[in-house]
């Protein structure tokens, strides 16, 4: 009679991780662009062109990855990982208040202090669009009642109340939504779920991303030498 093998535990799941491809795309443009012409200022420039290129793109260069390319949100059962320009905040879901969405979307702390959430940008664009698209699916809806079809039979097919579709073909349940408002939403039915668990308990850590400013103060401090000197 054989034994049983041991089942291996179930891997723990990663964390979920949100970034703005606007502001990726925004980054790579502006890195290759400043890097083209800093470069070129180096390499080609006289006098003491060269050095002012070099002290200027070591000031720029960090805070376009700072502002673009760096910002990050990690999601996971326990806890709410936030990387903005300069800082790392680690918040456990039992020490997340609320989550705002206006003109920007936050995450405020039970201590009151609130932290912008730099990689979930809010596209006032988006928000009208989603806004015509629910438009639509109502007046499709409705459309479908009248004519003896049913609700979500007209035009607009997964519409009429019953759910919008997917970039999959499948059909979501609820009211069109922004991509940013979607995943804010997510994020609020995480909280409320996780808040009271144990494991997401603790106390909110931040961290300043010296990797990123010491540079950008190193460049800053070399181009003010550089103008002073003449």
């Amino acid at each position: 009679m054989t034994t049983p093998e041991p089942q291996s535990p179930e891997p723990e799941p990663r964390d979920r991780i949100h970034r703005s491809a606007g502001g990726i795309a925004g980054g790579v443009l502006l890195l290759a662009v400043g890097g083209w012409l800093g470069i070129d200022a180096v390499i080609s420039g006289e006098g003491r062109t060269p050095w002012l290129a070099l002290a200027t793109l070591i000031l720029v260069v960090p805070l376009i990855v700072a502002f673009t390319l760096r910002p990050a949100v990690y999601v996971d059962a326990d806890r709410l990982r936030i990387r903005n320009p300069f800082r790392v905040i680690v918040l456990p879901w039992g020490q997340v208040a609320s989550l705002r969405s206006g003109y920007s979307n936050e995450v405020v702390a039970r201590s009151g202090t609130k932290y912008q959430l730099w990689a979930l940008p809010v596209s006032l664009r988006a928000r009208k669009r989603a806004a015509r698209q629910e438009a639509r699916a109502a007046a499709d809806g409705s459309r479908g009642v009248s004519d003896g079809r049913g609700p979500g039979r007209g035009r607009g097919l997964g519409f009429g109340g019953l759910g919008r579709p997917t970039q999959d073909g499948s059909v979501q349940d609820g009211p069109v939504r922004a991509e940013t408002d979607r995943i804010m939403d997510e994020l609020r039915e995480l909280q409320q779920a996780r808040e009271g668990a144990e494991t997401a308990q603790g106390e909110v850590t931040v961290r300043w991303a010296y990797e990123v400013a010491g540079p950008a103060v190193a460049g800053a401090v070399l181009l003010v030498i550089l103008l002073a000197v003449g």
